[in-house]
């Protein structure tokens, strides 16, 4: 084989294996465990596109009002109201939901935020689904970087469906 044909094989090869890693970070096809303090937890899932889409139609019906179309919250989010209660927060990157397992983010959805803290947002345990508050949950997510979305999918699976108490 000549020369120019082997280094030809292997650049294309080079590129080849570069193109699919890259397209596998991109796409969320991590391939190996997330390790946070110690503690590893499966891979991240893939987000499911068909439940991203219908999440952000319910996100825009039922949630974009208060935290905006971007996700970006409301303004000086971290700054109590004159009613005492908090502005809505982002729920971009910028905020703290990646902060939190699913069960308690599905669980402010239902309950509303004043059960769970210090917030004004509405229980939407009677005109949201578990289904759509999943959907909704799944949109939240394809709006965070990796590192987020690594912590979140951590702490989900640390506490799956509660947080001890003291």
């Amino acid at each position: 084989m000549p020369q120019r044909t082997l280094f030809l094989l292997l650049g294309a090869s080079f590129l080849l294996v570069a193109a699919l890693l890259i397209w596998q970070n991109q796409a969320g096809l991590y391939t190996q465990d997330v390790i946070i303090n110690g503690t590893a937890v499966p891979p991240v899932p893939r987000l499911d596109s068909d439940l991203v889409s219908r999440g952000k139609d319910l996100y825009m019906l039922k949630c974009a009002a208060c935290h905006g179309t971007g996700l970006e919250g409301a303004p000086n989010w971290k700054v109590r109201l004159s009613d005492g209660n908090f502005p809505a927060p982002p729920h971009d990157d910028s905020g703290h939901t990646w902060h939190h397992p699913d069960f308690l983010l599905i669980q402010i959805m239902k309950d509303g935020g004043a059960s769970l803290y210090e917030g004004a947002m509405p229980s939407f345990e009677e005109t949201l689904s578990d289904a759509d508050m999943h959907a909704i949950l799944e949109f939240l997510k394809s709006h965070w970087n990796r590192e987020s979305r690594e912590y979140q999918w951590w702490i989900t699976n640390i506490y799956p469906t509660t947080i001890p108490g003291p």
